[in-house]
């Protein structure tokens, strides 16, 4: 079984809800990356999306193009963000992990050796934020040859179209929480309710919410609506705000701890 299906299984089981942590991979290091996402699972992450660091990330804030600029100083590409995943599994971390990276870099790569690069890495499921469904098709074949899990991301559009993404979602469908780019935010639009509720209704999968989600308050509030909360912005901020104990080859005990308190945190 994938592991996404397996940990949202479990979680069921137990009434929890998923709290799936974003970061940029090789902001600030390779190493750092690696030593903050087992924190996070210390922390009680349940899935870790691991960000492919871009130079024009259309679907992002500013907090996580800051990011990934940091990141590409240090040229990360694809292949870094696998090694982490397989270094942490190496450790004996259990987290599922999620690929996220816009579609150039898996072009300039080849779909079949990303995927089949994830599966021998096992890492579980991948979000392409710039590849609509209309256009998903070869990416979805090499995705289910592989094992490995396309994860559509669906925005408060037209119903009609929500219900099409979400009945033909694998792993997870995520909704958008806000239209707009990522980042942190006090507010969410005003029919956010009636929205996931047509994605319940209309995925066979569980249902997550991310956008600009940033504090415990607001995880609580998703946590009676879904199946999963993303942590993106806030995160990736709360590691700039760590930088200086968290460069080089290393991560300092208390830039971990920043780390550790945020996510335990928002879990509760």
């Amino acid at each position: 079984m994938n592991r996404i299906d397996q940990r949202f299984a479990e979680l069921k089981q137990r009434g929890e809800t998923a709290l799936i942590p974003f970061l940029t991979v090789g902001d600030p290091s390779v190493a750092a990356s690696v030593e903050l996402i087992l924190e996070m699972e210390r922390a009680g992450a349940d899935l870790v999306e691991l960000g492919v660091p871009y130079s024009d990330p259309l679907a992002d804030g500013p907090i996580i193009q800051r990011s990934s600029e940091r990141a590409l100083q240090s040229k990360i590409t694809i292949y870094d963000v696998i090694h982490v995943a397989r270094e942490v599994r190496s450790r004996g971390s259990e987290l599922p992990f999620i690929l996220f990276t816009y579609y150039n870099p898996l072009l300039q790569i080849g779909l079949e050796r990303v995927f089949k690069l994830m599966q021998e890495n096992d890492i579980s499921g991948i979000i392409i934020p710039d590849l609509p469904l209309e256009e998903d098709g070869e990416a979805r074949a090499a995705a289910e040859s592989f094992g490995v899990h396309l994860i559509p991301l669906v925005a408060p559009t037209s119903n009609e179209r929500v219900k099409r993404i979400a009945a033909s979602a694998k792993g997870f469908v995520y909704c958008v929480s806000s239209l707009g780019v990522t980042g942190v935010r006090s507010e969410f639009f005003g029919g956010i309710e009636e929205f996931l509720a047509t994605v319940k209704e209309a995925a066979s999968v569980p249902v997550a919410v991310g956008f600009g989600i940033s504090n415990r308050e607001q995880v609580q509030r998703f946590e009676q609506l879904v199946d999963g909360v993303v942590v993106g912005s806030a995160v990736v901020r709360t590691i700039e705000g760590a930088l200086e104990h968290l460069q080089a080859d290393s991560a300092h005990p208390e830039g971990l701890q920043q780390i550790h308190h945020f996510v335990s945190h928002l879990k509760g």
